[in-house]
């Protein structure tokens, strides 16, 4: 499934545009996940730094 988000965003401004994974401690029971969520390029420090 990955692969066809990412490749229906290269196609125009889609490459402008990137796919960030971020690993979060639960607060709840202190195991770790992951976050996805695709951002422009542009803003992608402010998504890892939250």
């Amino acid at each position: 499934m990955a692969k066809k988000t990412v490749a229906s965003i290269q196609k125009g401004e889609g490459r402008s545009f990137a796919k960030v994974i971020k690993m979060v401690k639960s607060p709840k029971t202190g195991a770790y996940m992951f976050e996805e969520s695709i951002v422009h390029n542009d803003n992608v420090k402010e998504f890892l730094a939250k």
